[in-house]
């Protein structure tokens, strides 16, 4: 299976094992997971540490690639996207090449949040939003039917979501 500049970058980037992090690089990455635009005042305040010491554990936590990066979580709904969508995709080949060219043209699909290649009846499980139905069968007529390699798409639309965060399990 062909790997994306993304994964190899990400691959490249990962950190030390997770173990060699101590009580207070956890709660600083807890903290950091509900709110990451926190003061380091505040931050330090809350791990107990003094400000000077907790900045310099958050810049070695981010060098060492355990902070990915610091986003703002927008709101779907406000902005037209309300719609979620769970698309299964199964290849005609399982070569490189195909997963490749399947790989590149995911990027460009409008409102693709999240492709995983995965085990199992599917080869790739896509996440992707839209503004509502309409909008989703238009992606689908004109996007993801052409995404080279493709033999089937399966879509499952969410009625509900019940949990949806992107906060890491840390012990």
């Amino acid at each position: 299976m062909a790997t994306t500049k993304l994964q190899r970058r990400r691959a490249a980037a990962v950190p030390p094992a997770a173990a060699s992090l101590d009580r207070t690089d956890r709660a600083i990455l807890k903290a950091l997971q509900r709110d990451a635009s926190v003061s380091n005042v505040a931050l330090a305040a809350k791990v107990h540490l003094s400000p000077p010491a907790c900045l310099r554990r958050v810049e070695r936590l981010k060098a060492q690639g355990y902070v990915r990066g610091i986003v703002a979580l927008l709101e779907p709904r406000a902005l037209q996207a309300g719609t979620l969508a769970l698309i299964g995709v199964v290849l005609d080949r399982s070569t490189p090449e195909s997963f490749a060219a399947f790989e590149k043209a995911v990027l460009k699909v409008p409102g693709c949040m999240e492709c995983h290649v995965v085990t199992g009846e599917f080869d790739y499980f896509m996440l992707v939003r839209t503004q509502d139905n309409e909008s989703y069968n238009r992606l689908h007529a004109e996007h993801l039917l052409y995404l080279p390699g493709v033999r089937q798409v399966r879509s499952f639309m969410v009625l509900k979501e019940v949990l949806s965060t992107t906060a890491l399990p840390l012990a």
